[in-house]
């Protein structure tokens, strides 16, 4: 019964002149999350994001479950219902309410012997003959009537049925329920960069993030073959095609950093691996991201949380790229990123137990300062080090699928 889906946002409203692009961009990212649904219609209808089949017939079951699935993954998008479309004609919207309200009702008398309805109706064409109070007494004769003999009873504050009523200039429809969407930006709108993933929970969640402020997002993963095993490879690229639910697929580099490391292993102060061990990935991933065309670099690091993320630290690890490093999570604490982990569905994988580059040749006590000098003068003693990084980004390998 329901013949449209209508997307509205946030965001984008409080765009100036160029609000077109951004609607344009979300336009086409509904598309592409819904080419499973065939033959729809999106299209921009003043202020709102309206998705439809060109001839206006109802969606079957099957598709709705799939607008259902994958519209929550669409950044840009604040919330959507499913609506009944109709004319400017308080008895077509009427006869739409009495056509439509009896499966929510049924649904809401299993739960409770006597529940509670209203109606909410919104009116933006000042010429409709109806002011907004009259078309919800409308409305609710059309539902009294149904449902008798104290079947159901009115609540305004906590209904168990909310029957949506909104009149435009061009048309009217009716709705019942409204899913949440994930806000933020359409992903595209904003220059793309590229992530550090790793296989734990906090770098997931800031490409998500990071998604979610209009940038697509190409990743590199870092392992130590042959230290590390090819379950540690796999668990990162799962993580990058669940990630990839949320935007055209992205890439994933996947890079060998066992060369450089056995290097700094014997040439360097043992405490300082870490966070020299971090400034070549920075490097490498800067070559990558400059080949590329990524505009950013985007990690997990929150400030404090382990050894290489204290404010000395970080500040020695960004001195040895000169590209823009985004940490969308530099302020939150573990928990806050674990339920957002669990939100976006990378938590469950995150926390598989694999060995990681992180933890190769790893010192046993690392240091949680060290100067941008000392970091330099072990770097001194690297020799060649910068074709040993060339050498590594010659043997990446690239990876791309998506559910």
């Amino acid at each position: 019964m329901f013949n449209a889906i209508i997307c509205r946002y946030n965001e984008i409203a409080i765009k100036g002149n160029n609000r077109a692009m951004f609607e344009n961009r979300l336009v086409e990212n509904i598309y592409d999350l819904l080419k499973n649904v065939e033959e729809i219609k999106v299209s921009r209808v003043r202020g709102r994001i309206w998705v439809q089949h060109p001839s206006r017939q109802p969606f079957a079951d099957g598709e709705l479950d799939i607008i259902k699935e994958q519209l929550p993954r669409a950044f840009g998008i604040e919330s959507f219902s499913p609506v009944i479309m109709c004319g400017l004609d308080i008895e077509e919207i009427c006869t739409a309410v009495d056509g439509s309200c009896d499966s929510f009702v049924q649904a809401a008398m299993t739960k409770k012997p006597v529940p509670a309805f209203r109606i909410r109706a919104t009116r933006s064409n000042k010429k409709f003959p109806l002011i907004s109070k009259e078309i919800e007494l409308r409305l609710a004769k059309v539902v009294a009537i149904k449902y008798g003999d104290g079947k159901l009873r009115v609540d305004l504050t906590h209904a168990d049925v909310t029957v949506g009523c909104e009149v435009r200039d061009e048309f009217a429809f009716v709705f019942y329920e409204s899913f949440q969407g994930p806000g933020g930006l359409p992903v595209g709108c904003n220059s793309p960069v590229l992530a550090l993933l790793s296989g734990g929970i906090d770098s997931p969640v800031a490409c998500y993030m990071t998604m979610k402020r209009g940038c697509r997002v190409d990743y590199i993963t870092f392992h130590s073959a042959p230290y590390t095993p090819q379950v540690t490879i796999d668990k990162v690229k799962r993580i990058a095609v669940e990630l990839n639910r949320f935007q055209r697929p992205g890439k994933l580099h996947i890079c060998n950093l066992a060369p450089i490391q056995k290097l700094i292993r014997d040439n360097c102060t043992p405490r300082n691996r870490t966070v020299l061990y971090r400034r070549m990935m920075f490097r490498i991933a800067e070559k990558v991201a400059r080949k590329t065309g990524c505009m950013a670099l985007v990690t997990g690091e929150s400030v404090g949380q382990v050894a290489s993320q204290t404010i000395v630290n970080l500040n020695t690890i960004n001195e040895a790229v000169n590209m823009l490093v985004l940490r969308p999570l530099i302020g939150m604490d573990k928990s806050e990123g674990i339920a957002l982990a669990e939100k976006i569905g990378t938590f469950e994988l995150s926390k598989e137990q694999v060995p990681d580059s992180c933890t190769v040749f790893a010192p046993s006590a690392p240091s949680t300062a060290v100067p941008l000098e000392r970091a330099l003068e072990d770097e001194a003693l690297l020799p060649g080090y910068d074709a040993v990084l060339d050498e590594i980004i010659q043997g990446i390998e690239v990876y791309t699928e998506s559910k």
